[in-house]
């Protein structure tokens, strides 16, 4: 299984003593740009997805609207020859998510409510790709043939439980403080009998828990994931979706719409289908934003460091890490990695950190995951 290439180690200002802390870079990969391939329909997702993504190569629509129709009535061709969707339709952002799902991974019915996040699928695979290698630590002999994870704050589209168990069979909790999300994500393990048995449902009833009420006694997850929720307010979340919707309109060749004051923005307009990728409130902004969330998770990781064996979370923004660090210096963790994904033009990082030493995580792996 091809790994990400571990650079020196770098070691920020303020660390754990006891830590290694290791920084590794997504390994290369490129998409298509040949005449050849554009004609055949396909257009890049950008360069740079982990080797095993099913979407390195691009979005292949004669073959998504082949298993999806409706996804049709989106695609047009671009200035240059190529098809594509309009991604500041939130409409068109849907049907492609749906037809990626069915076409690549067996799911043939899957929405989401107006308002919900819209994730861009290949970037959401790419984290799991990197947590599977994160579970094999260059040992192929050990790596893991039952697996448990946490997603923490599943939202409405239940993305990562519905990838994961579909690429790689993982078991997943998958956790949010929304009962309407939670619903969302049961209706669609409803209608996909493939996702049944995969995915259990829980309600976290306490928004400052992150795993308390969500980890039972006993219980023991391979990994934990999280998207976080990184803006501060509803202002800052609103202003961001404006700053997104503005960048595809350059993209697209039009004329801007002028930025909105955060001020004028009303909840409504934030949840409106106009903006590409959508968002409900929790999904997208809390108190103190990313740098916050990331540090009362990493606080209460430390009651549960034996139940887990890596804990991880995206980071979007760099200036975040070094708090992180600062944070994880603090308690007894044994190893801290920071695995960069590079998509286009953006750098998502995933912060894992482990309270185990490399000799425990073995006998962890061989005790919990069924590692041979």
């Amino acid at each position: 299984m091809p790994k990400a290439k571990a650079s020196k180690t770098k070691t920020p200002k303020t660390k754990a003593p006891k830590a290694t802390i290791i920084k590794a870079s997504a390994p290369k990969a490129t998409a298509p740009t040949s005449a050849a391939s554009r004609s055949k329909g396909k257009v890049g997702v950008k360069k740079a997805l982990h080797p095993r993504n099913a979407h390195v190569n691009g979005y292949d629509f004669p073959a998504l609207i082949a298993a999806y129709p409706e996804l049709k009535l989106w695609v047009r061709p671009t200035p240059y020859g190529e098809l594509s969707i309009d991604f500041a339709d939130a409409k068109a952002v849907k049907a492609l998510n749906a037809a990626l799902l069915k076409h690549h991974y067996g799911v043939a019915h899957w929405d989401i409510p107006k308002g919900a996040l819209c994730p861009p699928i290949p970037g959401r695979v790419d984290y799991l790709h990197y947590l599977a290698d994160l579970l094999e630590e260059g040992d192929e002999l050990l790596m893991p043939t039952r697996v448990n994870v946490l997603d923490i704050g599943t939202g409405a589209n239940g993305i990562y439980p519905i990838l994961g168990s579909r690429v790689y069979g993982w078991q997943f909790v998958a956790a949010d403080i929304n009962r309407e999300s939670l619903a969302n994500v049961a209706q669609i393990i409803e209608r996909n009998p493939l996702l049944q048995g995969q995915i259990d449902l829980r309600h976290q009833q306490d928004e400052r828990s992150i795993f308390n009420g969500i980890i039972q006694p006993n219980e023991h997850f391979a990994l934990t994931l999280c998207n976080p929720p990184f803006h501060a307010s509803l202002a800052e979340a609103s202003a961001g979706a404006s700053r997104k919707l503005r960048n595809l309109q350059f993209n697209r060749g039009q004329a801007p719409r002028p930025f909105a004051r955060p001020a004028q923005l009303a909840k409504a307009e934030l949840n409106s289908a106009a903006l590409n990728f959508g968002g409900q409130a929790a999904e997208l902004w809390c108190e103190g934003g990313e740098r916050q969330f990331l540090a009362r998770m990493i606080a209460q990781s430390q009651g549960f460091a034996s139940q887990c064996l890596w804990f991880t979370s995206l980071v979007s923004k760099q200036e975040n890490l070094r708090p992180c660090y600062q944070a994880l210096g603090k308690l007894a963790v044994d190893t801290v990695k920071t695995i960069e994904m590079h998509q286009g033009n953006k750098i998502t990082r995933v912060l894992a950190w482990s309270f185990l030493s490399p000799s425990k995580r073995q006998q962890w792996r061989r005790e919990f995951l069924g590692a041979k």
